[in-house]
């Protein structure tokens, strides 16, 4: 019973130990965004706020896993990414969210008054300490010299009461720390969760952006079959009815190259259920069906023009929507990087976390790749979107080029 009150109250000394330190960081954190703030200012807060605020949600995600360790609860994080390319008005809604705000605000409270509290709190054992070797530092101090403690120690009287306020601060430090460590969870706690209400606004703001990109990712599919089933396979089957047409008249007279305009017509139909099937493939790949997704990626791989690795686990079968996704966002990487990388190898990494389905696609090319606007990588950032997903793109001049993207598929 008493090794276990012991366990205990180590491990809320640890607690506040390491809050002490975890408390200079914010400390630091804060200062650093007092010498930033003038000029956040003077740019209206849109070049070095959103990265300051990028900072401080990482420092509270951090917070947040070793206070909720303590607590044996998971503290959710709010979410919120800022992507490569964002507007100034994503930027700016990024910089001044609710849970900037929170944030901010448990930073202050957690380098300032937190930070003194818990540096008194954790000296009580050295106190402790201290107190009962003042009896040992008196015999070997010079004569007439005091002993510097809460308060000087000038005789043998009162350096033989010392042990006595070492029990006293040893009492002190066991009913206080264990009360100071549960506080200070608390505090933690309460200000780095989101309240239920706002969690509820974020998430059908979530729900909101996923759905429309749910709609322009089905729009601008809608619109690249229409162009696909309008500049090819249309305009075969206008070309085999125009051969058709040649080979009926041809026959009606008895020309001798009938046969041959029968032949044109077909080699054209062929051309055209071609195009149909390519048409149906870009829709939704049989291959996902006969192989399943590591398949249809390890075909992929296998078809790159730049040498491909595929690495995967027990991916196992996901919905169908989110494994076709999945295929069209490795086969446009790989498509960026056979043309525009000049890289010798790429690279292609699944796995499969819960219900959280991991994509990296890297190469060794030049690097360099941005994203604009209407080009691949948007569509790609459109397609995962569309599944509450995320998409993350490095590529520092020089190379290596890593496009690492997250799907919700199911648990």
């Amino acid at each position: 019973m008493k090794d276990g009150r012991m366990r205990r109250w180590l491990r809320d000394w640890a607690f506040v130990a390491v809050d002490t330190a975890a408390s200079l960081g914010s400390l630091l954190l804060f200062c650093i965004g007092l010498v930033l703030l003038p000029l956040m200012l003077i740019t209206g807060g849109v070049l070095l706020l959103p990265q300051f605020v990028r900072i401080l949600h990482g420092w509270s995600d951090v917070n947040r896993r070793r206070v909720g360790r303590y607590r044996g609860e998971d503290i959710p994080s709010p979410g919120g990414t800022l992507h490569r390319g964002a507007t100034i008005d994503e930027r700016l809604r990024f910089s001044f969210s609710p849970a900037a705000g929170r944030e901010a605000l448990w930073l202050t409270v957690h380098a300032l008054p937190m930070m003194f509290v818990s540096i008194v709190t954790i000296a009580l054992p050295i106190g402790v300490v201290q107190s009962l070797a003042i009896p040992f530092y008196w015999q070997l101090a010079p004569a007439d010299e005091p002993i510097v403690f809460a308060f000087p120690v000038t005789s043998w009287q009162s350096a033989a009461l010392m042990p006595l306020v070492g029990v006293i601060y040893g009492l002190i430090s066991w009913a206080l720390i264990p009360a100071i460590a549960r506080l200070f969870s608390l505090i933690s706690a309460r200000m780095l969760t989101a309240p239920r209400r706002s969690l509820l606004a974020e998430r059908v703001d979530a729900l909101t952006l996923s759905r429309a990109a749910a709609l322009d990712a089905h729009g601008a599919e809608l619109r690249r079959i229409e162009r696909d089933l309008h500049d090819g396979a249309q305009n075969r089957l206008v070309n085999v009815v125009m051969m058709l047409g040649i080979a009926e008249r041809a026959l009606e007279t008895g020309a001798t190259d009938a046969v041959e305009q029968v032949r044109r017509a077909q080699d054209a139909a062929t051309d055209a259920l071609a195009g149909l099937r390519r048409t149906v493939h870009d829709i939704y790949p049989p291959i996902l069906d006969e192989l399943g997704l590591e398949g249809a990626l390890a075909s992929l791989a296998g078809r790159s023009a730049v040498p491909c690795t595929l690495e995967s686990s027990d991916v196992g079968r996901v919905p169908a929507a989110v494994e076709s996704a999945s295929y069209f966002v490795v086969a446009e990487a790989l498509t960026n990087v056979n043309k525009y990388s000049d890289a010798a190898s790429a690279s292609v990494r699944v796995r499969r976390d819960g219900d959280l389905l991991e994509i990296t696609v890297t190469d060794d090319g030049g690097g360099g790749a941005i994203e604009r606007p209407g080009g691949g990588l948007a569509g790609i950032r459109r397609r995962i979107e569309a599944f509450e997903g995320t998409m993350d793109l490095t590529s520092p001049a020089g190379g290596p080029t890593t496009l690492r993207a997250e799907m919700l598929c199911g648990s």
